[in-house]
């Protein structure tokens, strides 16, 4: 990857792996003066990063002199980033605050886990309380306010901490103060400081632009560090809510969750990026950068995606692992398919034939993500289920695989590949059971049919047989190589009757990936 032009290109030609940029981070150090770690990046982060938050900066001031406090907007989502950034977070205030508004505010610094600071009235030439005094000899200090107060500042900066002022149309003359327009511009100004700081031609800025509950999840495991990570990595949010230019200027590296903002998918159009597929405006945007800089630095190429749009491409792309095993090694292939454009044609059962395909079928619409309907499915037992049934169309027919509700989740990060083992939906017999005369429809994101207690222990004394993990990595090799992804996953299964394991399924996903938290 490289950037496209300036410092950041000295940056990214010291080649980062996808392994390096995205393994687990580690929380700050404490520095030791024996046993330093001679990686130059983790040398750089042995000085703990401190932050304070003025109340002016989180307070509503439209909400001023009412009974209840509230934050101002974006207050809430920046408290939310800071609490897993592994920085030093404290909230402070006048001593002389209404109780109210300093309760409020100390409930906000609890519930983030973050510090909590009285600033006593002035005494002298002394503004700062001895807590604040005590973290400028040890650690490199920030604060950020939405109010002038040039004694203030000047105390501050005279104990080396750095001032950043938010929407401050005042302005100040002291020339050493950050000014910046917006709070949501507070993570990347100070993630460019730490950079600078740091002033290590190791470190990297992630940005990264993704739904707000996947973020929170990766945040919760300690993914998106402000505080570099002993790989030399900083991650800060894209925010489409400003100026998307300004803020890749300032990133070395993007990692994107393109179908998070995905609008739509036209079903009736062949998928091959970026025809047939509408995006939000900010991942446009990112897009048209892209387009204007190729060489710039993205996990991963929004044309290297598009394919796991679709699951007939999927399919196409599974289909090639069949030339994996030898004998004596179990096989892995696809599972047969077929699609068809309705449900009610007169050729249908001899379409079916001639895939190969025999009841049951797992019905799923062809488009794989990023519209409502994508993963409603359906479990289809006999050929006169298909007439009224509601899967969208055009629709992927796949042999359903008995594999005793057990399914094996690969993710692929880099040449690194991990999986987990998660409980699936159980064999057609017992499925067929509970569905009677009709289709069992579900989606497969909240109403999965799963195994009961029972029927997973009947399985687990069944199973004497574990999966061939060297197989599978081959498979992930394959896959890696044919999609040109540096993250993706896939589902494999194990046949009960043949033993013979099967890819079902790909995605660009790594929602339940364990090579992400801190605990790997």
């Amino acid at each position: 990857c490289h950037a496209p032009a300036g410092p950041t290109l000295a940056l990214l030609t010291r080649g980062p792996t996808a392994q390096e940029l995205l393994l687990p981070p580690s929380p700050a150090p404490t520095p030791k003066a024996e046993q330093r770690d001679p990686n130059p990046a983790a040398m750089a982060t042995e000085r703990p990063v401190r932050l304070v938050l003025d109340a002016s900066l989180l307070l509503d001031p439209v909400g001023a002199g009412a009974p209840v406090p509230t934050l101002r907007p974006g207050a809430e989502a920046l408290l939310r980033r800071l609490r897993h950034s592994n920085l030093g977070v404290a909230i402070c205030h006048p001593e002389e605050m209404p109780t109210t508004v300093s309760g409020f505010l100390e409930m906000a610094a609890d519930l983030n886990s973050f510090g909590y600071i009285s600033l006593p009235a002035p005494t002298g030439n002394h503004l700062l309380n001895e807590l604040m005094l005590e973290w400028s000899r040890t650690s490199s200090c920030f604060y950020a306010t939405s109010t002038v107060d040039e004694d203030l500042f000047s105390e501050l900066q005279s104990h080396n901490w750095k001032v950043i002022a938010v929407d401050n149309e005042c302005g100040t003359k002291d020339s050493g103060v950050v000014n910046i327009g917006k709070l949501q511009e507070l993570l990347i100004t100070l993630a460019t400081l730490i950079k600078k700081e740091i002033a290590s031609s190791s470190i990297l800025m992630v940005g990264y632009a993704m739904k707000p509950s996947r973020e929170e999840d990766f945040a919760k495991r300690g993914a998106f560090p402000l505080y570099p990570s002993q790989n030399g990595l900083i991650f800060v949010p894209l925010s489409f809510e400003l100026h998307l230019a300004s803020q890749l200027q300032e990133v070395d590296i993007i990692l994107h969750k393109m179908t998070d903002e995905i609008i739509s998918i036209d079903p009736n159009c062949s998928i091959s990026f970026p025809r047939g597929i509408s995006f939000s405006a900010g991942m446009s945007e990112v897009i048209r950068f892209m387009e204007e800089y190729p060489d710039f630095c993205i996990i991963d190429p929004f044309k290297n995606i598009s394919p796991l749009l679709d699951r007939l491409q999927i399919q196409e792309i599974l289909v090639r692992l069949q030339e994996l095993g030898s004998e004596g090694r179990p096989k892995l292939r696809a599972p047969h398919s077929l699609k068809v454009i309705n449900f009610s044609g007169s050729e249908l059962q001899k379409q079916l034939a001639e895939a190969n395909l025999s009841f049951p079928l797992i019905v799923k619409p062809q488009v794989a993500c990023g519209v409502a309907d994508a993963h409603n499915m359906a479990l289809v037992f006999q050929i006169e289920e298909f007439s009224n049934l509601s899967v969208p169309l055009p629709a992927i027919l796949q042999e359903y695989i008995d594999h005793g509700s057990k399914i094996y989740k690969f993710y692929v990060i880099g040449d690194k590949v991990f999986h987990a083992v998660k409980t699936s939906m159980p064999n057609a017999n017992l499925l067929k059971s509970s569905s009677g005369d009709e289709p069992l429809t579900f989606n497969s994101l909240k109403t999965l049919p799963v195994a009961t207690k029972e029927q997973l222990l009947l399985n687990r004394a069944q199973d004497n047989k574990s999966l061939n993990i060297g197989v599978v990595e081959e498979a992930a090799k394959l896959l890696k190589e044919s999609l040109g992804l540096t993250i993706f996953g896939f589902d494999v299964v194990v046949s009960i009757s043949s033993r013979m394991v099967c890819a079902i399924s790909s995605q660009y996903s790594y929602k339940q990936s364990n090579f992400f938290p801190l605990e790997v």
